[in-house]
């Protein structure tokens, strides 16, 4: 099943986990801590009532985009920040739920597009594309990226609330190797 079908399939805790783990594996762009989200992935565990209270706390304690963030990360440190600010502050709404998570999953797509080296080569097909299944001759950060958002819709689909611990792993993976894109892209500029 393709990253679209699977979004649209997907039941409001896992639009609201999607794109949360979209979030999550991007924050080093922000400069964020590796718990800053903890309180949303806890709140995903309960009934939802406290998302809009722990989304609140979360955007005042994130960054904004770095503005002396380095030409090929401020890009995505903005898409970033867009992300955390367009999250619905409730999660009783399918419809925005289901936008938001779209939107973040085509935003951490073109945000792995924008830090890998090799993306000149990937000039075929479109992130859309790319969602809706045609994946050969992707580059490697960006297929591991659609990968994990796979990966993320599959085992929320399968087994429910059980799937947010694969979530909230998938995603700490995730967010190590932007970490370490990022860490190699400040030495070569250095």
């Amino acid at each position: 099943m393709s990253l679209v079908e699977l979004v649209a399939r997907a039941d409001a805790r896992g639009l609201a986990a999607s794109g949360l783990a979209c979030l999550d594996r991007c924050l080093p762009l922000l400069g964020a801590d590796d718990d800053a989200l903890r309180p949303l992935w806890a709140s995903l565990t309960a009934d939802g009532t406290a998302w809009g209270a722990q989304l609140t706390a979360v955007r005042a304690l994130l960054p904004q985009a770095p503005a002396d963030a380095a030409p090929d990360t401020a890009e995505p440190a903005g898409l970033v920040r867009r992300m955390v600010d367009a999250a619905p502050a409730g999660r009783d709404d399918e419809d925005a739920l289901r936008a938001w998570a779209d939107d973040c999953s085509l935003a951490a797509l073109h945000i792995h597009h924008l830090l890998d080296p090799g993306r000149a080569e990937d000039g075929t097909y479109t992130l859309e594309d790319r969602r809706a299944g045609r994946t050969d001759g992707m580059t490697p950060l960006v297929e591991a990226e659609l990968r994990r958002q796979t990966t993320i819709l599959e085992a929320l689909s399968a087994r429910g609330p059980a799937g947010l611990r694969q979530a909230v792993e998938v995603s700490a993976e995730g967010r190590r190797v932007v970490r370490a894109v990022v860490s190699r892209q400040a030495r070569g500029t250095a």
